[in-house]
């Protein structure tokens, strides 16, 4: 590297105390303000028009139709999961008398999936692009790099890692990612000058990538080790890109990372899931998405979106390609330990989906190459998700109007109230009991426990990051805060969900 663009990096200015400071309050009073915007005056609004006669039955009746209509969907959801779409590998033999006759039934049910054929040629030259801001993830990027380069299954075309990354200031790690791309010739080091992105990353990389398949991953990210055939067997089949399943690797951190774990085995393992096999149609989740190189050098991605990983599925679906979903493609990745690191997250999350149903809603309605099915599909999850959470928060100014009026919740005792929270539970705790099927992952069983208990809370935390979200995006703060990346726990304690092969022991020892 060159003294003067080691010497501009350093220069560039740092944030200060006061900096850290300032976010800090500005962060506190964001909650307060949409706190007291949705929740407060409301509170006030709803009491004034009981004292003045109103019966907001009908609302407390919507409110709970709503919650009742996203608890069906999840059941619905939650059985469709169980029917697996495609098995890679059938089961070589069956054991005991009752499993002929168990197969046979899954047959006849639809439930037990199908084999894909085998693909009409050997899975071609592959490409891993790994995203990353070093400062951020310095102390996590070598196990990433050496995991791939010495686990992967190695495609006979040929395999390359790109690290693409960005750093605002020289670091030790560089000289040693440079010895290790001098002895592993498939390593290529790439550091993208003045990016202040992952989108800026990834550009910079598809012009030397040079696999006929991609596969974008952050830098905590793990993949499978027989990733490549799985996700060239769909490809192969005429779709362009293949979503995988990502796991949480430090799910035993501490109580946070632990529903989070389940949180995303509920996403991957059956949201995602089953609307792939619903619609034939799925979404790029950012990372372990396998990407026909073609497709991906034209789609590209889009530096100014805050989640530009939904902002190139969108333009993907509207151009005509096709993306699939497929659970058995596993990634390990590293859950925020802390709930500021959580918070910044998901704002960023909920705030980018925002900016994506404000650009594509009104697109996907008037495109021609989706069906009526998939454009209510992503009208659900574009407006109703995104309006849902203001809707789910009247909840408690209701309530809190309720008992000031009155001095107690008596009014809520009726029926149809008393059901709608009962189907809502029962959708909770059939997901959670179908995630421990599905889960790659043999969590302990008072994570499950937890997580049952723990959901009405911890969905009532995501609402508030939503409304505080939205507050951002109506000011046009559109500031991308980095989610601090921990230590990870040592990896003798987190055991990977899946074996290591023989074709991977192999592989260790292969440079090529």
């Amino acid at each position: 590297m060159q003294n003067s663009q080691v010497a501009a990096r350093q220069s560039r200015p740092r944030r200060t105390a006061f900096d850290r400071l300032r976010q800090g309050w500005s962060f506190v009073a964001k909650v307060i303000l949409t706190q007291a915007l949705l929740v407060g005056l409301p509170a006030i609004f709803y009491y004034g028009l009981q004292r003045g006669g109103v019966v907001l039955t009908p609302l407390h009746r919507l409110i709970a139709t709503l919650y009742l209509l996203s608890s069906l969907w999840l059941i619905v959801e939650t059985a469709i999961a169980s029917f697996r779409r495609f098995a890679v590998q059938p089961k070589q033999r069956q054991i005991g008398f009752a499993e002929p006759l168990s197969a046979s039934l899954k047959a006849s049910l639809g439930i037990h999936g199908a084999e894909l054929p085998e693909p009409s040629r050997p899975v071609p030259r592959c490409s891993f692009i790994v995203a990353a801001y070093l400062p951020n993830e310095q102390d996590i990027i070598m196990t990433t790099v050496h995991h791939l380069l010495r686990q992967i299954q190695r495609p006979a075309a040929g395999m390359e890692v790109i690290l693409a990354y960005n750093t605002p200031v020289a670091l030790p790690l560089e000289q040693t990612l440079r010895q290790l791309a001098q002895a592993y010739p498939s390593f290529r080091l790439l550091w993208v000058e003045d990016s202040q992105s992952k989108a800026e990353n990834i550009n910079a990389a598809l012009q030397i990538v040079s696999g006929e398949v991609t596969c974008i991953l952050d830098a905590d990210h793990h993949p499978a080790i027989d990733c490549w055939p799985r996700a060239w067997r769909w490809l192969d089949q005429g779709y362009d890109v293949v979503q995988g399943r990502n796991v949480i690797r430090n799910y035993r951190q501490n109580w946070l990372t632990g529903l989070i774990a389940l949180e995303f085995d509920s996403i991957y393992s059956i949201s995602h899931s089953a609307k792939s096999l619903i619609m034939d149609m799925s979404v790029f989740g950012g990372s372990n998405g396998y990407w026909r190189t073609e497709v991906l050098r034209q789609v590209r991605f889009n530096p100014t979106m805050l989640t530009e990983d939904i902002d190139a599925s969108v333009r993907t679906l509207l151009q005509g390609y096709r993306i699939v979903h497929d659970r058995s493609i596993v990634v390990t990745e590293l859950a925020p330990a802390t709930l500021k690191g959580f918070w910044s997250q998901r704002k960023r999350w909920a705030q980018g989906w925002l900016e994506i149903s404000v650009k594509y809603q009104r697109r996907f309605w008037k495109s021609g190459r989706l069906s009526a099915g998939q454009k209510v599909f992503w009208t659900y999850l574009l407006y109703y998700r995104e309006l849902f959470p203001l809707l789910a928060m009247q909840t408690l100014p209701m309530l809190a109007s309720l008992w000031l009026l009155q001095g107690s919740l008596g009014a809520l005792n009726q029926g149809y109230l008393w059901v709608t929270t009962e189907v809502t539970v029962l959708s909770i705790v059939l997901q959670t009991l179908v995630i421990s099927k599905l889960a790659a992952t043999r969590y302990p069983l008072g994570h499950f426990l937890r997580y049952v208990l723990l959901t009405p809370f911890y969905a009532t935390l995501k609402n508030a990051i939503a409304t505080v979200a939205l507050y951002d995006h109506l000011k046009g703060q559109t500031d991308w805060v980095v989610t601090p990346r921990d230590v990870p726990v040592p990896a003798s304690a987190e055991p990977p969900p899946y074996p290591l092969s023989q074709v991977a022991q192999t592989a260790q020892t292969s440079r090529s």
